[in-house]
């Protein structure tokens, strides 16, 4: 006779028909993966036989298949009633004497090492599937205690199998409903109730980008996390510097973390937990160290190695031990099964009002009517092409999620049931957006973006967006290295799956300017700031020990997430060349900068960073790339300096970079300068003395060469890079560089613009063209044909 109870510790695999994925995975994890330190807690499973066995009692499985039988699925008001009455027939059904007696003998024996408290999840049989995520669909019940409230919570993870999303989504997937059965899951309860808990995947959730674990990080217990009802904190570790034994966190994002889930005292065979908030000091603080983020990284690394595919997984770190345990771990089914015979690119053509923001989910676009939705109750309110917009979601929102064109919730992070379920359907969804409810009006067509990075944005009125299929497959050889021009961080995973050779110019001040958003004289200034001045920037700086670490380190992250996605390939980071009204824009910035007639040829660039008022702010710079180079272990960063007017200026640029232990040739860092002053192509050879090579900016160097301002419209007409003079200049600089074996490439708009241009480059002797990634494929192919091309 077949055990209608198993230990987990029996479990594998290959039990996945009788206990479902979610179970069998955790006995496979037990049996294989202990010995190599990842810790998951322990219990039992009922199988699919005995809940079989128990739908037979009096023939309540006919009844069920009667219920189901013509019901439409689509009408959200029918599918929530049959759904409501066969769970309630499955609540009402006493378990079979022998089901009852096996699991009451388990439990003894598990609660033998002590009473404790459990958690009661369900597994379903056709579950977890490398094709299909079932993820939430059904019930799980926290901090169980007694045997006799272990019974009641089973009988409710068997119903919830007919949950409105799980019978539609079997529906969707083309599954029996008879033939999916459903294991509960008995585990021992991890006291993340009093530590933190959360969701890592070991690939990043938007891009697919496979050498980045995931981790999402909450206090309190993890179903936060899971229903989107707590914007968490995110962090991503690198698998390759991992491996190599760096402290390999690239990215750390601190979330409002305002609720957490706990124990509650008051105890009952439903749930036994309580939402409480969360004290303002530790929303203002990761709920993670690094130290757990890395070991969750290798927990992740060993499991997804172990299973041999991306992976999904549930975490809890216990407030009294202090350890981090595994609590579930299920195969990624969206970015690893999608398909890689050419891949779609969203682009907004035109940008509108922003009406708010949030966290962006699956990198698409949509538009339509706004449709705020408060409950289930009145999800009948949302017609095909709508947006959704709504406080949180919950699994059962899934039948009318399929018909929104975007979705917008104000609670959430990227690993929840909202966004999972996003990326499933492939509609765009913005989470965690904290008051959308409220800042969108009912009725009012919007445009919802995720196709600008990590924020994702919402617009006023239907705004145009193209959508471009890049096959990247057998492109031809070519006589240059095409490069990309990065300045968003956030989309470097995605930018690192183009067929390039490395960045050739990654903007630190983009990152000072979306990062971070302070004047660095205000950081290094914060006690003497006036009052309200001083609090905004120590707000800014929550999580970090203080706004000048928040200042290193945000660099440090920037450049991280971009040395790591492009890794091991070059990524050339120009160093600040804010102009000084940029730099007022900045948190402070109206205190520390000049109003400068003409900043663009004012007080920017290498004199900057020699000069007495601004050296100290340079320093900062400095301290994060050796940060980045060094304890990271990033050696592909390259460092460029913007507009060096001098030959003396770059001798004293070079000194202080060495002065901050920055050395060109140390652990093999090159120095490359930014050509885009005429005195540079003039005296190119005394300026390579100091420098590896050249990086041309087409755009500078027009605008001195021809005296325009790029920056007025009235003369906008007559700016050309393709210029005799301009040429002129630019042939000096690439023969000179060439002649000394010196590296030179070019990072302006003008190869992006025009393919003439790019054309003359690459006959000129241009050995890296840098350009915006929309272009490079195009141009590549361009490139290729030498009739077109006259190459």
């Amino acid at each position: 006779m077949q055990p209608y109870v198993i230990p987990f510790q029996s479990l594998g695999l290959a039990d996945i028909p009788e206990v479902g994925g979610k179970n069998a995975s955790l006995g496979e994890m037990i049996s294989n993966l202990s010995s190599s330190g990842v810790h998951v807690p322990g219990g039992f499973a009922t199988t699919a036989q005995a809940y079989r066995d128990f739908l037979a009692n009096d023939g309540l499985d006919k009844r069920i298949e009667q219920a189901l039988v013509k019901l439409n699925v689509e009408d959200v008001t029918a599918l929530a009633e049959a759904g409501r009455m066969i769970r309630s027939w499955i609540v009402e059904a006493p378990l079979p004497k022998r089901l009852e007696e096996e699991i009451r003998t388990h439990y003894a024996k598990l609660s033998a090492e002590g009473e404790g408290s459990f958690a009661v999840r369900s597994s379903a049989t056709a579950e977890d599937l490398p094709d299909a995520s079932f993820a939430g669909q059904q019930e799980t019940f926290l901090n169980i205690q007694g045997i006799d409230n272990i019974l009641h919570a089973i009988r409710e993870v068997f119903a919830s199998l007919y949950n409105d999303r799980a019978i539609s989504y079997r529906v969707h997937k083309d599954f029996t409903h008879a033939d999916v059965a459903l294991s509960a899951g008995v585990q021992r309860m991890v006291r993340s109730d009093l530590g933190a808990s959360g969701v890592l995947f070991t690939l990043d959730t938007e891009s697919g980008f496979r050498d980045a674990v995931f981790v999402t990080s909450s206090f309190g217990l993890g179903e936060m996390v899971v229903q989107g009802a707590v914007n968490p904190d995110e962090f991503y570790v690198h698998k390759p510097q991992l491996a190599a034994g760096f402290p390999a966190v690239i990215r750390r994002s601190l979330g409002s973390k305002q609720q957490r889930m706990v124990f509650d005292e008051q105890r009952s065979a439903g749930r036994s937990t309580r939402i409480e908030p969360v004290p303002v000091a530790d929303q203002q603080r990761f709920s993670l160290s690094d130290a757990d983020v890395l070991q969750l990284a290798r927990y992740a690394v060993s499991i997804e190695k172990h299973y041999g595919r991306p992976m999904d997984i549930e975490w809890g770190k216990d407030g009294i031990d202090g350890k981090l345990y595994i609590l579930q771990a299920r195969p990624e089914t969206v970015k690893s099964n999608a398909s890689n015979g050419g891949t779609e690119k969203y682009r907004l053509q035109q940008r509108g009002d922003v009406l708010v923001e949030g966290r962006a989910i699956g990198q698409k676009i949509g538009a339509g009517r706004v449709r705020i939705v408060a409950s289930t109750a009145e999800m009948d309110k949302v017609q095909a092409g709508d947006v959704l917009v709504t406080d949180m979601t919950d699994p059962n929102w899934e039948p009318v999620m399929k018909k929104a064109s975007a979705i917008i919730t104000n609670r959430g992070g990227r690993t929840c049931h909202a966004a999972i379920i996003a990326r499933e359907l492939g509609i765009p969804a913005i989470v965690g957006c904290g008051h959308a409810t409220t800042a969108l009006q009912e009725g009012e067509i919007v445009t919802a973006s995720c196709a600008e990075g990590d924020t994702g944005f919402v617009y006023h009125g239907k705004l145009p967006f193209e959508v471009v299929v890049h096959n990247e497959a057998a492109l031809p050889a070519i006589p240059v290295k095409l490069m990309l021009n990065v300045g968003n961080p956030t989309l470097a995973f995605e930018f690192a799956q183009l067929p390039s050779a490395g960045v050739g110019l990654a903007r630190l001040e983009f990152i000072i300017n979306n990062l971070i958003g302070i004047h660095p004289k205000a950081v290094l200034e914060h006690n003497k700031l006036p009052a309200k001045l001083h609090e905004s920037v120590l707000q800014r700086s929550a999580g970090y020990a203080d706004p000048v670490e928040f200042y290193v380190e945000k660099i440090t992250e920037g450049v991280s997430t971009l040395a790591a996605a492009f890794w091991p390939k070059p990524v050339i980071v120009r160093l600040s060349d804010f102009k000084s009204n940029e730099y007022r824009k900045l948190l402070g910035g109206e205190i520390y900068e000049p109003m400068e007639e003409n900043p663009m040829i004012g007080f920017r660039g290498a004199g900057r960073y020699v000069a007495a008022n601004f050296s100290e702010c340079f320093e900062l710079e400095c301290r994060a790339m050796k940060r980045v180079r060094e304890t990271l272990g990033y050696t592909n960063v390259e460092l460029m300096v913007p507009f060096v007017r001098t030959v003396k200026e770059a001798g004293e640029v070079v000194a202080t970079l060495e002065k901050h232990g920055l050395k060109r040739g140390e652990k093999g860092l090159r120095l490359i300068m930014m050509c885009e002053i005429p005195s540079n192509a003039l005296l190119a050879e005394e300026f390579l003395q100091y420098f590896d090579g050249f990086s041309i900016g087409s755009n500078d160097l027009t605008q001195l060469t021809l005296g325009l301002d790029r920056d007025s419209s009235l003369v906008a007409d007559r700016f050309d890079e393709r210029d005799a003079a301009v040429k002129i200049l630019l042939k000096m600089a690439i023969t000179t560089c060439n002649r000394l074996n010196k590296y030179v490439g070019i990072c302006g708009q003008g190869p992006s613009d025009h393919f003439d241009f790019a054309q003359w480059l690459v006959q000129t002797g241009i050995q890296t063209m840098s350009l915006n990634p929309d272009t490079l494929l195009e141009t590549w192919r361009k490139l290729a044909d030498k009739e077109n091309a006259g190459i």
